[in-house]
């Protein structure tokens, strides 16, 4: 009697979860209609929109979301994010396929505080426009932002892109209203090449887009899409200042400053290339990576050449990636003149020898040349001397052979 009195609680649990189930599972969640995708013309920034389902018009006492994936061409992956509106700005590579879904979510007291999403979604898949010349698209193109002051971006035409086409390029970023052109091309043999942004500055940690497209007396070119954050196309100018002293203790100090600009010191990193020529006539070559403007080696003996170049970047603490400048010019202890002639790196040794070995070829093979056309000569001179000498030996014969008189024949020369 008491087990039975036990599980009746346990029953009528069981009966208010299965009930509340039913109730649950009597409201179903169709997905949104009317999605539509829509192009204001700013290179790839679409705008997103759709209705609720008809279905859940009337529907009341709850939350009614939507959950909307968009494949993302530029970092090549789904995003996904839930939202109460019904419209949705992103990015897309317009060269590439655009592809939208729109899930409906509900959540309230019309589904017993249970998320229900709906088992389909709307989806659109846009194709890239057709029109343009097949392979013309710009190709190879890249920006550099120089010591954060002046950005320039070029570009390579394709081999398959009419000689009479004309590039243009095009940027759009947040703060602007619509596409912007290039405000100075920069030119190679009359062609468009890329763009120079002086005086036209960008903002930093901003994606901004750009768009290359063109065309010909053959018809219109095919369009690129790029997109960056300019503080990551950082490339710093060389140092300029390279110091070296030394101390009592053989210690060798280099140091250097890089050029004043809007690059703080913090934000740098560098790379010393160290040639050695020890005292036995051997050279070294290192590779010295650090995170302060400053190096300290030892030397053992005053006999050793040391000789210095740096480079430098925006480290990984600043930005996510940055391009190593020019190195400097070279700085050696002790200063001697000759010494940029004797730590020239070890490909050059080798370079010298192709030299030499090219040399010995090219100097082979003319000799071989030259022995060929003597030995061709002296064998067209015997076969012409083998040729005369039948010739002479016949002429000189008939006309000293024989003398005819009154029809006799006398002998005059005899040859033996």
């Amino acid at each position: 009697m008491a087990n039975r009195s036990g599980g009746l609680p346990l029953l009528m649990l069981i009966f208010i979860t299965w009930r509340d189930s039913m109730r649950c599972c009597a409201v179903t969640a169709d997905p949104p209609e009317d999605l539509a995708i829509l192009d204001p013309g700013l290179l790839g920034r679409l705008e997103i929109t759709w209705s609720p389902p008809s279905s859940l018009m009337s529907i009341t006492k709850c939350l009614l979301q939507y959950q909307l994936e968009y494949f993302n061409t530029y970092k090549n992956r789904w995003e996904t994010l839930r939202m109460p509106g019904r419209t949705y700005s992103a990015q897309f590579d317009l060269s590439k396929e655009v592809q939208v879904r729109v899930s409906t979510i509900l959540n309230g007291e019309c589904t017993n505080n249970t998320v229900i999403k709906s088992k389909e979604y709307t989806e659109v898949v846009q194709k890239p426009p057709s029109k343009g010349i097949w392979d013309t698209e710009a190709k190879e193109f890249m920006c550099v932002y120089h010591n954060m002051e002046n950005l320039e971006c070029t570009w390579t035409r394709s081999l398959k892109t009419p000689a009479s086409s004309l590039q243009n390029l095009y940027f759009w970023h947040k703060s602007l209203e619509q596409a912007v052109e290039c405000p100075s091309y920069i030119l190679s043999d009359g062609v468009r090449t890329g763009c120079n942004f002086t005086g036209k500055p960008l903002p930093e940690f901003t994606d901004i887009y750009f768009c290359v497209n063109g065309s010909s007396s053959e018809g219109p070119l095919k369009q690129a899409f790029f997109s960056m954050q300019i503080q990551n196309q950082v490339k710093a100018s060389a140092p300029e200042k390279l110091y070296l002293q030394t101390s009592s203790d053989r210690q060798l100090e280099f140091y250097w400053t890089n050029p004043a600009g809007r690059l703080h010191v913090h934000c740098l990193e560098w790379e010393v290339r160290h040639h050695h020529v020890g005292a036995d006539g051997k050279i070294y070559l290192n590779h010295i990576h650090t995170k302060t403007p400053s190096l300290t080696l030892l030397f053992s003996d005053s006999s050793e050449i040391h000789c210095f170049q740096v480079r430098s970047r925006l480290n990984s603490y600043c930005v996510d990636k940055s391009f190593w400048s020019d190195w400097s010019h070279e700085t050696c202890h002790p200063v001697l003149e000759n010494v940029k002639a004797t730590l020239e790196p070890e490909l050059n040794f080798v370079s010298v020898y192709i030299y030499i070995a090219v040399s010995i070829i090219v100097t082979l093979v003319v000799l071989l040349s030259v022995w060929a056309t003597i030995n061709m000569r002296r064998a067209g001179l015997e076969k012409k001397v083998d040729s005369l000498v039948p010739k002479l030996l016949t002429k000189h014969f008939t006309q000293g052979v024989s003398k005819i008189y009154s029809g006799k024949k006398i002998w005059t020369d005899v040859i033996i």
